[in-house]
């Protein structure tokens, strides 16, 4: 629940006032999930803590991922040490384009994207020039845990870049969009499409001003979007209607995700998935705590559906495809 602000003495400033405050009997009717239920109900009590360097770890989820056959963007190499970096020159005049993370970074910090070469320098996807000296520094910075959760030493990953499919070519601006969806227990339960702004420097990250965009779970197709949690009809940058997306071959998007509850044995998690132009979807990464703000972008809460889940019998639907066509058929724009 958002902490109401003091109320203005003018009569417009007290209906402002009033408009932007929530009471928590509406959000029990709305369905929202709060922090403190999800952190107890959901992730306390279907997360194992044991389980959390799978996903915490960027480079253990993708050697899970290339172990279970989930798609995932090609590893090139990684640095375990500074010493590494000296050299790193080397590795790197063989690749056109590819990104930086920290292992355990979070939230999308640290991540640095390559889009090209111009002779010694190097393009990043907002189009802004950088040296070797550059990523070196960056490099440093990760491995020191400068992005880390707990501020924790790191290493560094360099994989494949996403080669970005002309279908978002105008919903998305300097950056790859993402897709992120919910499961729980296996069960897709909400999705939204993130899309790169100028002001989130080409990152389909929300906190530094990405759109998200709620999708049907049921057809993948558009109902809302926002931006800093403002509703937005279009994207700031490209000026494209925003409701007009449809997201293609959606049962295959839902059926990654779904696939990721066998591969790390954790009931509630955030799959976050993207689109390339050659391969297809693939999984960029996965989160134990997935944050809250997919249900600004739905205009809908998560506890219904997480509810719903929870009564369904055990093993009621065994494999990805029963569970993803459950839910198609359940989790309607119109209904639960």
């Amino acid at each position: 629940m958002s902490q109401a602000p003091a109320a203005p003495n003018t009569g417009k400033g007290i209906k402002r006032w009033w408009n932007s405050w929530v009471s928590p009997w509406r959000l029990k009717r709305m369905g929202i999930l709060g922090m403190n239920c999800r952190n107890h109900d959901f992730i306390a009590t279907y997360n194992p803590r044991s389980l959390f360097p799978l996903v915490d770890n960027k480079l253990k989820t993708k050697l899970l991922a290339e172990e279970y056959e989930v798609a995932t963007p090609k590893l090139f190499f990684v640095v375990n040490a500074q010493h590494e970096i000296a050299t790193i020159e080397n590795k790197l005049m063989a690749l056109e384009a590819f990104a930086v993370k920290p292992a355990k970074g979070s939230g999308g910090k640290g991540i640095l994207v390559i889009i090209g070469r111009k002779g010694d320098k190097f393009i990043k996807s907002s189009g802004v020039e950088i040296t070797i000296e550059d990523i070196r520094r960056h490099m440093t910075n990760a491995l020191a845990g400068l992005y880390s959760l707990g501020g924790k030493p790191d290493v560094v990953i360099v994989e494949d870049l996403i080669q970005f499919d002309d279908y978002f070519k105008d919903y998305s601006y300097e950056g790859v969009p993402d897709i992120r969806i919910i499961i729980f227990k296996g069960y897709p339960v909400m999705a939204m499409l993130r899309l790169a702004t100028h002001k989130s420097d080409g990152k389909a990250n929300l906190h530094q001003g990405a759109v998200g965009v709620g999708l049907d779970i049921a057809t993948g197709r558009a109902l809302k979007a926002v931006q800093h949690s403002k509703p937005v009809t279009h994207h700031p940058d490209t000026k494209r209607a925003l409701d007009e997306i449809q997201i293609a071959d959606w049962r295959n998007w839902l059926l990654l995700a779904s696939k990721c509850y066998e591969m790390t044995g954790l009931g509630y998690i955030g799959t976050d998935l993207v689109l390339d132009k050659v391969r297809g979807a693939q999984l960029l990464e996965l989160n134990a705590r997935p944050g809250l703000a997919i249900q600004v972008a739905n205009g809908r809460g998560l506890l219904p559906r997480l509810r719903h889940i929870e009564s369904l019998k055990p093993r009621m639907h065994r494999t990805a495809e029963q569970r993803v066509d459950y839910v198609m058929k359940t989790f309607t724009a119109d209904g639960l």
